[in-house]
Parts: C-alpha cells; structure tokens; sequence
C-alpha cells in the first residue's frame, strides 16, 4: 500500500547536515581555483595550534613549472625518512635500475678431486640487503640456498678450515652517524653491515606457561648465536600483559623480563643482533650440512679494521661462485613501501665503494656517500645551503633539508630516466607500504605517491601527485617541534588534510593564463 505520509522538513535537514559532517574531506566543497586552493592552504598552516613548531610547505606544478603555495620553504627541517628519496634517487642514478650487488665465494685454490677445500671459504659481502627470510617465504635456508648451489657448481662437497664472515668491504662503524643510542634496541637501528642476514634481526616469542613458570621464550629463524636470559613469568588470567628486553651494545644476549597472562597470545617482537656477518656464516654454516658439504672448522668473521692488519688480495684468491641481489629497482620498492633504514643506509655504503674503486679516497664509506650525495644534488641545481646530510636513512635528527630542495629533487626524478622506477617505489596513499592506512576514502588514496618520514619531533610526507582537474603537483610538507596536545587527532593527519586538499583541487595552476 502506497502511503502518503511525509517526513518532516526538519528531520531532512538534520540528516543531510550529519552526512555533511561525518563524510570524508574530499566530500568538502573542493577549491575551484588556485586563489581558493592557497586560502585554505595558508589557512590551515597559520593556525595558532603550529605557533610554537615549523610548518613548511612548497607545491609545483609538474605541468607548468608554477609554484602553488609555499610557507617556510626555504628553513632546514628534519626530513626524517624523506631523506630516503635523497639516498634512492643517488642509488639510482650512479647504479641504474637493473643493478644488482654480488655476494662471493672465495678460497685460496679450487677442491681438489674430491671435492675438498683445504682451507677456509670467504663469504666476501658488498651490500646486499635482500639475503632474508622476509622475502624468501619466510624461510631464511631458502635464501641461502643460491649460496649452497653454487658451491654444489664448483664441486664442493667438503670444507677443512673456517667458514669466514667478511664485511670488510664497508669502512665504517656499524650505526649511522646522528644515531640516537635508544633507536639501537629496535628493528630500524640494526648494525650496519656489508654482510647482512635477516635484516640483521631476529624474531622473539614468548608464550605463557603453567601460572607462576617462566614464559616459553623462541627464536625465529632459530638459532643459537643469539643468547636469551629469560626473567619473565605467566601469571593467572587477567593480569597485565607486559614484556621487555635489552640486547647490550657489542653482545649477543637478550634479558627478557616482564609478564603475560595464561591464555594471551603470543608476544613477538624483532631484536637486533650484533656483528650480523657472524649469524650469516653460522647460519650458512646450518645450510651447508643440510645439503650435505661438511664444514671441518668453525665459523669467524673479519671486517675493515681486522683487514687493516690482514690486508685481502681479492686477485690471489679463486671466485668459486657469487650469488646476485635483487636488481636496484627491487631494492628500492623494499626500502621506500615500509621505510626500511638499514638497507637505505647499506645502498649509500656501497654508491661510496663504488665511487672509491680505482681512487685513493681515505674517506670511510658513510663520509664518502654523502660527498657523492652533495655532487649529485649539486647535478640536481640544489645548493650546499640547503641540505645538511650526516648519514642516509633519516634516522639521524641531524639530517637537515628544505621543502624547496625536496620539491627540486622529486621534480629532476620526475624526468630522470627510472622516473617510473622512482615513483613506483614510492607508498601509495591508502594502498600499501607508510601509507597503506592514511587518506583512504578520499581523493588522494590510490593517487598520491609520496614517503613519508616520522621521528619524535618532525612529520613529513613529500611526492606526487594528480589533482581532480587533472594536474601533476609535486610536494613536499614538513611539520617539526610541533607538540600535539589533541589525543583524537595525530600529527600526520594534519599533512594529510594538505596533500588530500591537492588531490580534491579542481582548478588549474595556470587559470590566470587562459
């Protein structure tokens, strides 16, 4: 039956006025031209909540060359991961993108006929950071298994002395210079290694046990090179849940203390090893035996200052194989989608090795990128004012640059030859990596590809991307000293409300013209 009743006018409005509120930004009235697009933006930077921080913006047109808005661009502020796309672009454009970096097997002389090395094998590492269980099915003798092969290729079947761990192909201390002494406790501080395994951490678990027993403590991969103390306890339902560890600086020991409830999950968290080129060779060592090939000796490892006192003649010594990394534009996608420092600073590393070879540079490797980093900003047109590098993954609080010198980067790898190979490494707003949980049902999720970059004190994102009247803007905005006293509203939401104010733009940065 049809009815005829009507609902009251009053109602309507409340309702349309709740979808108003509640829907997301880009259901906002979009700026129709440049004139409204700066309004809003100078709006939101001014406000008096940021008095007290640095709030530095600068946007470009890709399309014309004509800046759209900028405040504060020309101030040093901490990038914090943005100086990633500083170290990725310099990757890319001293190694290409189909670059990849050799780990080798050398021996003073072949395996005799049966198949013997008399002395010992050198793992001889140069970078590679994608030797990891991470991207081999979680199996850590799976991504051994190239190394194993090509041994199996030069008839060996039995080693007589050690197996010999060499990262000397860095000259430099394991931490990134600037490194705050808190961060080396955590997955993003690892050691710095030429020979790296894992991403240079270990997975810990801990699992309740009977109420009032130890808690169940494991490894993953397992292994014994990493030494855990365990002072933790499982204590009856319903009690507070709350685990901690410390790995002293220069050991390989873990005190783990705290509790978990009987019934509670699991507890898991990643732990960084010391000296990694170590638990490379144990583990190649565990590999090695699986497939049959004996190892007589035991495992070592030198790095540049031992060589100092036993210098390595690579051209004396037998290549018996070499396993090669992922190429550059992988390495990359796996530093950029989740903001992976360590292998960020690895890539720096060895631009600086491959710069040395055939010099006499004294430089160590971090100080040696960086000076190749500042002759290839120069190339890019940006000035030694304006950039402050110490060390390549953000991580050092004294790493200073511009958003105008950003904007000018992400402008020269916008038509740089990898340009797609640049962008593509980059998180995609809504979608995947930094980004995979910010501005989703808006206009800027699937469109925006940007890094993002996040230290105590300083936000960051800078990138790409497509307005709603179908113009290219490159970005760059940086929040720092700011002190959030709102619980419901983060810091990076307010450089997200920027970005998808671009994304939503309507208008054109070149309207004055037509």
């Amino acid at each position: 039956m049809k009815s005829n009743s009507r609902v009251p006018l009053g109602i309507i409005f409340a309702f349309l006025f709740y979808v108003v509120a509640t829907s997301p930004a880009q259901s906002a009235k979009a700026p129709e031209n440049l004139a409204a697009l700066q309004s809003k933006l100078k709006a939101h930077v001014t406000q008096k909540k940021f008095d007290a921080g640095l709030f530095g913006v600068k946007i470009v047109s890709l399309d014309t060359g004509k800046i759209l808005f900028e405040n504060d661009s020309q101030k040093l502020f901490s990038p914090a991961s943005n100086s990633k796309l500083y170290t990725t672009a310099l990757g890319l454009d001293r190694l290409g993108a189909d670059y990849k970096i050799n780990t080798s097997l050398y021996s003073t002389a072949q395996p005799n006929g049966r198949g013997t090395l008399d002395g010992d094998l050198i793992v001889y590492g140069r970078g590679d950071p994608t030797i990891n269980a991470r991207v081999h099915d979680k199996d850590i003798f799976k991504a051994l298994q190239p190394f194993v092969d090509a041994l199996k290729k030069a008839g060996v079947k039995r080693i007589k002395g050690d197996l010999v761990g060499d990262e000397s192909y860095y000259c430099q201390a394991p931490y990134g210079s600037g490194w705050d002494c808190d961060d080396l406790q955590s997955y993003y501080g690892a050691e710095i290694s030429a020979l790296t395994i894992n991403d240079n951490c270990l997975q810990l678990s801990a699992k309740p046990a009977g109420i009032g027993k130890p808690c169940e403590l494991s490894l993953s991969p397992a292994t014994k090179y990493l030494k855990l103390v365990n002072r933790t306890k499982t204590v009856a339902k319903g009690g507070k849940r709350d685990i901690s560890f410390i790995r002293p600086l220069g050991e390989n020991v873990v005190y783990v203390s705290g509790q978990l409830p009987a019934g509670e999950t699991n507890f898991t968290d990643d732990v960084t090893i010391h000296n990694p080129a170590g638990l490379f060779v144990t583990f190649l060592k565990e590999a090695l035996e699986k497939n049959g090939i004996k190892v007589s000796g035991g495992v070592r490892t030198m790095n540049w200052i031992d060589r100092k006192a036993a210098p390595l003649d690579l051209s004396k010594l037998v290549e018996l194989g070499s396993v090669e990394s992922l190429p550059m534009r992988d390495i990359l996608r796996e530093i950029q989608k989740p903001s992976q420092n360590l292998y960020t600073d690895m890539l720096l590393s060895h631009v600086a090795e491959k710069v040395r070879t055939g010099t006499n540079q004294p430089a160590g490797s971090e100080d040696l990128g960086i000076r190749e980093l500042n002759k290839f900003l120069g190339e890019v047109g940006i000035g030694h004012d304006e950039t402050i590098f110490e060390e390549g993954s953000g991580l050092s609080r004294n790493n200073l640059t511009t958003p105008t010198a950003t904007v000018k980067l992400l402008t020269f790898m916008s038509r740089h030859k990898d340009a797609e190979v640049y962008r593509a490494a980059l998180p995609i707003a809504g979608v995947d990596g930094t980004l995979r949980n910010r501005m989703k049902n808006t206009a800027a999720a699937g469109n925006v590809r940007a890094k993002t970059g996040t230290l105590r004190w300083a936000n960051s994102i800078s990138g790409y991307v497509t307005t709603a009247g179908g113009e290219h803007l490159v970005f760059s905005v940086m929040l720092n000293r700011y002190s959030n006293s709102d619980d419901h509203r983060s810091s990076r939401q307010e450089l997200d409300d920027l970005v998808v104010m671009l994304a939503n733009f309507n208008g054109r940065s070149d309207e004055s013209n037509q």
